[in-house]
């Protein structure tokens, strides 16, 4: 949020007492929780007068080489007088008057800018510039130089002499919680407190009161303009108003000048009129053009299902039925704290306006901002919770000012609709309380002072303890914690004294670590080419519904009930999906060859009204796994990824899986799945390519879900065992097998490795044949046997491999060929 410190002064005149720089008030600020994230000068003329100051004309004297130049004397409040040669006809000493000294620039009010230098003229030297109005950009007078009063200070800022100081403005990182500081009024009252107690040592004294708001009570009455109200729900307050006469056009320079200082463009007088009041005490306003408005009704309601309405940029929209609308008696004209439409908007040739004022239910105005993915000032207030004490006055103050800049006059009285409104907190805060919270003790009537100043009514004080009444724009003030926290901002944390000593709880470190074995195993990944990669846990609800798959549940997803936006309104299930988008996102970028892993959470219902969560680690690969190469190293991403998951497992000590095909479906269009005891599952396969094609992706992508939940169980299981090196040689044997249609090489090889006894020590598979007359399949593996007490005989050799082959013909009906 941008604040003008001009128009803080409107309401805190802190000049009169304190000379207080836009710094020092932004370091204020920022001590209060109100962060000021930058500072940045606007200046009220092009240039802000910078370099000028105010000069006294000592001498005037006639240039001997020049008819209409001048040769003067000019004291700036330098060591020294400087020469200036002048053509001005009006110079005559003992004039206070306007000076750009050497390495000013002067913008003009036209032409381009230029630099002051040191020179001579006709022969004479000089050393500055005495300006003329239009030499400052100030008006286009230029028929002399501009003479100052006799009581102007010599040596003085031009800015300041001439009351064109620049403007500064604040650019405050607003949290949600600080609905009270919406508005210049809500900073300035934070401000004033900030100042009025000076950080933990302030006596409550010397800072002006902040400027009270003239009195324009409006009466209350019929209009012409009925009112209706048919969602006191979601309008509890709605003010309205007839206004006839409006003279449509520029806003005076004055409010031009407050909205361009933080950040506004002006539009016209009206509209400026409602950002100017919006931006002033926090209240958004709407205006309507009272003629188009059909029916000569306005209604508060709920849209109907399907219902068009045009926006004011011209947006087509289509409306549910959670939408508030204040709408006429034919079509919508506004959607209501959001976003006004285009047949109902004030235009040059409007004389009379309907204005409104009110306070919209947060929820509601939130919700259909994100629906409809908007984001404007009045949402912004409204969807966090504006003043509900505010709305009267942010009409009558926008009524006073229309009539002052556009010439309005009320048509009827200020109609009123007033239902339930939110009220301040009552919170009960003990001393004890506040003195062990804090960690020391204030004093009582500092801390009750400091109360006063936030608007913090003290109902009564009995048995050590305070009844509080929290004004109602505090909405996050409900607790004595909110209360303490109040104090402390405004007494200045860095004003409570550090303890002398300082104690901590060790909590004892986990086995094993989870964090631990996170980054070994990213280690472990980067080491194989792959890259990290981050998400968020919030994806669109759509993503559930994109497969059927038991990863997958969709009616136990987690659904927002306040959604940032609607793409984001559900916790994850699966990281496969944002994976997929990243990979198409990379491949929109020129880079096709991806290797990626994640470590993140999903979440679901746990069916009893609660959720449950659990991390997952997912490994997606696309494109080429190996660099390109003359060699011809590539690699297939199945291959790749198989490697890297098992590579994970070993290192996690993970043993005794049964690894086996992985079915079809509409995750995975093949694959594997590694599965232990407990439940304990891994997955890793080709992703279906329809899936692939709902991101844009028509390349392979190979993916691989793991639970890092049961990795660390299995991590805290294993041991290091250390061996000593074989002395006897292994002997190796290969198998050429004759395969049945639907057998794979991990039943094959789980089977070896069940059969192969302590003997066994590695089976690989290195040839693969299928013979497409016969339609028949041939492996050609290799089995390699070796006995750490003896060198082994050709009779157990052959006894171990005979008994392999059996019981892969007799499980499998694998035979040898």
């Amino acid at each position: 949020m941008n604040v003008s410190l001009d128009w803080l002064r409107t309401w805190l005149p802190i000049n009169q007492q304190q000379d207080l720089d836009a710094q020092a008030i932004s370091d204020i600020l920022t001590a209060t929780g109100l962060e000021v994230e930058g500072v940045e000068e606007i200046p009220a003329v092009p240039g802000g007068l910078k370099g000028m100051v105010v000069g006294e004309v000592l001498t005037c004297e006639q240039h001997p080489n020049a008819d209409r130049l001048r040769v003067t004397t000019v004291d700036t409040g330098g060591d020294a007088p400087l020469n200036i040669v002048c053509g001005a006809p009006n110079v005559a000493a003992g004039q206070k008057v306007i000076v750009a000294t050497v390495g000013a620039v002067c913008h003009p009010t036209e032409g381009d800018p230029f630099k002051i230098k040191k020179g001579k003229i006709r022969g004479e030297v000089s050393e500055g510039m005495i300006c003329a109005e239009d030499e400052l950009g100030l008006g286009k007078g230029h028929d002399g130089i501009l003479v100052l009063d006799a009581s102007a200070k010599v040596g003085a800022g031009a800015a300041g002499a001439l009351g064109v100081e620049s403007d500064h403005r604040i650019e405050i990182g607003l949290t949600p919680n600080r609905t009270d500081a919406m508005g210049h009024i809500g900073v300035a009252r934070d401000l004033r407190a900030a100042l009025l107690w000076n950080g933990g040592t302030g006596t409550g004294e010397g800072v002006p009161a902040l400027t009270a708001a003239a009195p324009h009570a409006l009466a209350e009455g019929k209009g012409p303009i009925s009112l209706h109200v048919e969602d006191a729900h979601g309008a509890p307050c709605y003010l309205g108003i007839t206004l006839r006469n409006v003279q449509v056009g520029p806003s005076p320079e004055w409010l031009q000048q407050r909205l361009r200082a933080i950040g506004l463009e002006p539009k016209n007088n009206v509209v400026d009129v409602t950002n100017y009041v919006l931006h002033d005490l926090g209240q958004p306003l709407h205006a309507f053009d009272a003629d188009r408005i059909a029916g000569q009704q306005v209604r508060v309601r709920k849209a109907t299902e399907g219902e068009a309405f045009t926006a004011l940029d011209g947006k087509e929209m289509t409306l549910t039925a959670a939408d508030l609308v204040i709408a006429d008696a034919e079509k919508p004209m506004c959607l209501a704290g959001v976003f006004g439409g285009a047949h109902s908007g004030v235009q040059e040739g409007t004389t009379s306006v309907f204005l409104e004022s009110a306070w919209f239910e947060p929820v509601t105005i939130r919700k259909s901002a994100k629906r409809h993915t908007l984001s404007t000032d009045a949402s912004f207030r409204f969807e966090r919770g504006v003043d509900p004490e505010m709305t009267a006055s942010g009409m009558e103050k926008a009524v006073s000012l229309l009539a002052e800049c556009a010439g309005a006059t009320p048509d009827g009285g200020l109609q009123v609709f007033s239902g339930e409104l939110p009220q301040g907190a009552q919170v009960e805060l003990s001393w004890h309380t506040l003195d062990t919270m804090i960690g020391v003790s204030l004093d009582p009537q500092r801390v009750k002072g400091i109360l006063a100043s936030l608007d913090i009514g003290i109902l009564s004080e009995e048995n050590g303890a305070l009844q509080l009444s929290v004004p109602a724009y505090r909405r996050d003030v409900t607790r004595p914690a909110d209360v303490v926290e109040e104090i402390l901002r405004i007494h200045g944390y860095d004003h409570i004294p550090l303890p002398g000593r300082m104690t901590v709880s060790l909590s004892p470190k986990p086995h094993p670590d989870p964090e631990q074995l996170r980054n070994d195993l990213a280690r472990t990944l980067v080491g194989r080419g792959f890259h990290e990669v981050m998400h968020n846990s919030l994806v669109p609800s759509e993503h559930l519904k994109l497969a059927e798959d038991l990863s997958l549940n969709p009616d136990r997803a987690v659904i927002l009930l306040n959604p940032l936006s609607s793409e984001l309104d559900a916790m994850r299930q699966s990281l496969l999906f944002q994976g997929l988008e990243t990979v198409a996102r990379n491949k929109n970028h020129q880079r096709p060859d991806l290797s990626i892993f994640e470590f993140g959470k999903v979440y679901a219902e746990d069916g009893q009204g609660g959720h449950v969560e659990s991390e997952r680690l997912a490994l997606t690969v696309s494109g080429q796994t190996a660099p390109e190469s003359w060699r011809k190293l590539d690699q297939d991403g199945m291959s790749w990824l198989k490697g890297a998951v098992e590579a994970l497992l070993t290192q996690c000590g993970v043993a005794g899986l049964q690894c086996a095909r992985l079915p079809g479906g509409d995750l995975f269009k093949e694959g594997l799945e590694w599965k232990g005891p407990k439940g304990f599952s891994v997955r890793a396969g080709l992703v279906h390519p329809a899936l692939s094609r709902k991101f844009g992706l028509d390349a392979d992508v190979f993916h691989a879900d793991l639970p890092f939940g049961g990795l660390v169980k299995w991590s805290g299981k294993s041991k290091i065992k250390a061996h000593e090196l074989a002395r006897f040689p292994s002997v190796r044997r290969d198998l050429s097998l004759q395969v049945p249609a639907g057998v794979t090489y991990a039943g094959i090889e789980g089977v070896v490795r069940q059969t192969g006894g302590k003997l066994l020590r590695e089976v690989n598979l290195f040839d693969v044949y299928h013979d497409e007359k016969t339609e028949k399949t041939s492996y050609a593996i290799s089995i390699q046997l070796q006995d750490a007490e003896k060198t082994l005989s050709e009779k157990a050799i052959e006894k171990t491999v005979e008994r392999i082959c059996g019981q892969l013909d007799q499980r499998l009906s694998v035979t040898l060929k």
